[in-house]
């Protein structure tokens, strides 16, 4: 399998962006890579905007101290609030900083704003908060995708394909180069 021993973690919280969050979660395990929803402590699900549910298989709190190959954060109004969860921020963080895969899509861009690793790093989003990304001394790019390194960002669901492509790609090669 393309993802054999890859450990993703996918960030959730309420009105997540349904098929930003559900066709990652269910491409990355066709793939074969582990996948571990995180939610904010007290939560054992979230509902996206056009009604699914997903449930939650641990706290962001409990995800900060395990070593996952990736993050995946889904867009919609979710990552307004996941910026507020110091517990995210800091899994976000962590991976990035151990050479993970950061990829964001649509709105997501908050929470790596936030978590603030966007500085000097090219990225896409949804067009309301270019603003934001470039105000936290990011590069952005009116494209449906940007890779800068380990930080993928896609503008939204149409890019989805592209997004999962990328994410696969990027986990394939840091695999590659450890061998």
């Amino acid at each position: 399998m393309e993802l054999e021993n890859k450990r993703i973690a996918i960030l959730a919280e309420k009105l997540y962006e349904d098929l930003e969050l559900w066709y990652p979660l269910i491409r990355m395990r066709e793939a074969g890579a582990d996948i571990f929803v995180i939610g904010a402590e007290g939560d054992d699900s979230y509902t996206g905007k056009h009604g699914l549910t997903v449930s939650v298989d641990m706290t962001d709190r409990e995800g900060a101290d395990r070593d996952f190959d990736a993050v995946i954060i889904p867009g919609g109004f979710a990552p307004d609030y996941m910026r507020r969860h110091a517990g995210m921020l800091d899994l976000v963080r962590k991976v990035h900083d151990r050479g993970g895969v950061i990829a964001f899509i649509c709105h997501a861009g908050w929470v790596p704003i936030s978590a603030n690793i966007v500085k000097g790093r090219k990225v896409t989003s949804v067009a309301s908060i270019k603003d934001d990304l470039i105000n936290a001394g990011a590069a952005w790019e009116d494209d449906g995708l940007v890779e800068d390194d380990t930080i993928i960002s896609a503008q939204g669901p149409d890019d989805l394909p592209l997004f999962c492509k990328a994410i696969i790609a990027r986990l394939q090669n840091s695999e590659d180069r450890s061998q």
